[in-house]
């Protein structure tokens, strides 16, 4: 039977990248949701690294399997590195709610960011994910993606910050407009998730 790994999300979106960047990985990836479990971890980590271990060990003690987790954020530098560790609640939701929604978010970036020229809207996306089990002490690894900030909203692909991510080399494209195999070619969450595999293989040794 194939074991099972808890991702320490209640991000729909986040969970089906997670099946995509995980793939033939050995485990069969299931929420917190599916278990019955009501997963509200409190992120008072000073780091996304620190947040990412906060989930996934919460996760897995909660659940008793192995668990993944990821923090990540994007970091604008005309911003002073806003939205950060922030960035799923910039608009004063939180992350275990549903009273903001992903288009505030952007029209708040955007508004901040209005009158800003092309060449100073540098920044970039970062992801640190964590994979914790019983017994053993919880590994982190990390990850960076630099691009710029769009004038306006683009695409309909991926989730959060995506559409006004401009991704260099794509002519202009958008997260939000690339193909989700381009994407997670690229993307800070697939650049993490393939140093994850190998965390996850000592799962198994």
């Amino acid at each position: 039977m194939t074991p099972k790994l808890v991702i320490g999300t209640n991000n729909r979106g986040k969970l089906r990248e997670y099946e995509q960047l995980l793939d033939g990985c050995g485990f069969e990836l299931v929420t917190p949701r599916e278990l019955g479990l009501i997963f509200e971890p409190e992120e008072t980590g000073a780091t996304y690294a620190e947040n990412a271990t906060l989930k996934a060990a919460e996760a897995a003690r909660m659940s008793g399997l192995p668990a993944l987790a990821d923090d990540s954020g994007l970091e604008v530098d005309a911003l002073d590195g806003r939205p950060g560790l922030f960035s799923a609640r910039y608009a004063g939701g939180s992350r275990t709610s549903d009273d903001i929604t992903e288009a505030e978010q952007l029209r708040l970036l955007l508004g901040e960011l209005e009158g800003v020229a092309d060449e100073r809207r540098t920044a970039r996306f970062v992801c640190a994910i964590a994979v914790a089990a019983t017994g053993r002490e919880p590994r982190v690894v990390q990850a960076s993606w630099e691009g710029k900030i769009a004038q306006e909203a683009r695409g309909e692909h991926g989730f959060g910050y995506d559409p006004v991510f401009v991704v260099p080399g794509t002519g202009g494209r958008t997260s939000a407009e690339l193909p989700s195999e381009e994407k997670n070619r690229m993307s800070h969450r697939g650049q993490a998730a393939a140093l994850a595999r190998d965390l996850l293989k000592e799962l198994t040794l």
